[in-house]
């Protein structure tokens, strides 16, 4: 917010970003800002500015906040937490499209040094509810970890150990090149435990 973060500029960049790149956009948030932007208009700006999905990381499954999906504008990824119960994981699922986060573990997230024990198990459980993919995140920074859950989900999400090195290389100019030379290996560590699968 300190540097003028707004909505609007968020959709703008998208769009730039759009322009140029094909890959698949998910919008992470909390359900605050676009509470106050109107769920309707930012479902129809972001799908104009090119985002593909929506994770939202405080919207309860069963709450009716976000209004149904006809249109499928953006798909709705949905959370599923360690500590979820089978029949939540079945509510869960049943109004999510796109793929299934799965957060690997309790608390905040952020880099760990080592992994839960329990992913396989509760990835198992996810797929025996849905057919859609499952990405695994939470605690993933290094390339053992990310070939451990390549081996086990369809995706594996590292967000806090990039984020950690974008404020470490901010004001460096070769700041695109560090981010680079840290991303590359985790995707051939992805790409390889996902051929150990197969």
């Amino acid at each position: 917010m300190a540097a003028g973060t707004t909505v609007p500029k968020l959709l703008r960049t998208i769009a730039e970003i759009r322009r140029n790149l094909d890959f698949p956009i998910i919008l992470y948030s909390y359900l605050n800002p676009l509470f106050q932007y109107g769920f309707d208009r930012f479902e129809r700006d972001a799908a104009a500015a090119g985002a593909d999905g929506l994770l939202l990381l405080d919207l309860p499954p069963d709450e009716t906040l976000l209004p149904d999906n006809p249109k499928k504008l953006l798909h709705r990824i949905r959370l599923v937490a360690p500590t979820t119960s089978e029949a939540r994981i079945k509510q869960i699922v049943s109004r999510a499209d796109g793929f299934i986060y799965y957060v690997s573990r309790e608390g905040v997230t952020g880099e760990r040094a080592a992994l839960s024990q329990t992913i396989g198990e509760h990835v198992a459980m996810i797929r025996r509810a849905t057919d859609l993919p499952v990405a695994v995140g939470f605690g993933i920074s290094n390339v053992a970890q990310a070939a451990e859950v390549a081996a086990l989900a369809d995706a594996v999400v590292v967000g806090s150990a990039i984020v950690r090195r974008i404020g470490e290389f901010g004001q460096d100019e070769q700041l695109s090149r560090r981010i680079q030379e840290f991303v590359e290996p985790l995707v051939r560590a992805v790409k390889s435990g996902r051929d150990f699968t197969n």
